[in-house]
């Protein structure tokens, strides 16, 4: 997947994927991490996501990595939060005292300059990588975290029906990916209504991520 498809998409507000409020899963299942307040918040490719609103009002930190600086200047926008900008290598920081959010490739972040983390909520990024990244981008987000514990939410459904992103990510490939690091635990499976799009049936899976 070039970097340019999801530039573009943000560029010609073709979001059809940015959900108009938290994610309901994310409000359901979110408390099973057991965090405390205060926990800092990892939310890879995060775009403009209102699940992030949700993570501060509940007390939590969040920092994120976003591709399109466009998504992250509309995140502070609807946020109603004025950032500090600054230069952190090869990427851009945007932030405050509760929230941070790294503008660029994510393979570029460093796990010295993201910090401690202490849980990652992934929901549109596994999903949104074409199969040839996902190996890359899982081993990079588990040595960029120190193995946190993580809810992650994918999508199963039959990719012939409906090339992707969001792709499928079988219940085999996440233990591909994971399973040497981490305890998992599949919490809930629930039909996308009316299909992917409209266009196939689908089951969005909640996964909960424990290192061992």
């Amino acid at each position: 997947m070039e970097k340019a498809f999801w530039l573009n998409k943000w560029l010609s507000n073709e979001i059809g994927f940015h959900n108009p409020e938290a994610h309901g899963l994310l409000v359901k299942y979110f408390g099973q991490l057991k965090l405390t307040p205060g926990s800092r918040v990892f939310v890879p490719l995060c775009g403009k996501t209102l699940d992030i609103g949700w993570l501060l009002k509940q007390g939590f930190s969040v920092c994120g990595a976003e591709l399109s600086e466009d998504a992250v200047i509309q995140l502070f926008e609807e946020l109603a939060v004025e950032p500090e900008i600054v230069e952190v290598g090869p990427l851009r920081r945007y932030g405050n005292e509760c929230i941070d959010i790294y503008v660029g490739d994510i393979f570029h972040l460093s796990r010295e300059d993201l910090g401690p983390v202490d849980a990652i909520y992934d929901r549109a990024a596994l999903v949104a990588l074409p199969e040839a990244m996902r190996h890359q981008y899982t081993q990079h987000l588990i040595h960029l975290t120190d193995t946190a514990a993580q809810l992650l939410i994918t999508f199963d459904y039959d990719q012939q029906r409906m090339p992707g992103p969001p792709f499928c990510v079988s219940d085999q490939e996440v233990a591909q990916h994971y399973a040497a690091d981490y305890q998992l635990v599949l919490v809930d499976s629930v039909e996308v209504p009316g299909g992917l799009k409209g266009k196939c049936p689908a089951q969005e899976k909640v996964w909960l991520l424990k290192g061992k």
